[in-house]
């Protein structure tokens, strides 16, 4: 099983930065990819940004240029460095991650708790 724990969220003024971690503990095999998602009441999840064990990213185009997704595979961590936040970026972020527990097994699909970011004056 794979535990993903987030951190970093909070209440930030517009204009604000705020960066979110999470990190994945477990029985882990290894990772292809990491993520964001997010997702505001009466709406679907979707996604923020992702980046694979290779390092290439997705990132969306309501957030490029404003949103760094990085990764440190030694640590199974991601994070998302979050800069000139905007009052419609408030949502509840989730950390997502496709991980293999072992060498037999297939890829799963393994979410965080969620963490809420709050833009607001």
């Amino acid at each position: 099983q794979v535990r993903l724990v987030e951190s970093g969220g909070g209440l930030v003024q517009p204009g604000g930065s705020l960066r979110l971690s999470c990190a994945a503990s477990g029985t882990i095999f290894s990772i292809a990819a990491m993520g964001w998602y997010r997702q505001t009441p009466g709406k679907q999840r979707e996604l923020v940004a992702a980046i694979t064990s290779g390092g290439s990213t997705t990132v969306v185009d309501s957030v490029k240029g404003r949103f760094t997704i990085s990764r440190d595979n030694a640590k199974n961590t991601v994070y998302l460095q979050m800069n000139s936040l905007k009052p419609e970026d408030t949502a509840v972020y989730y950390c997502h991650a496709a991980a293999v527990v072992r060498a037999d097994r297939g890829l799963n699909d393994y979410w965080g708790q969620g963490t809420q970011v709050t833009v607001s004056s």
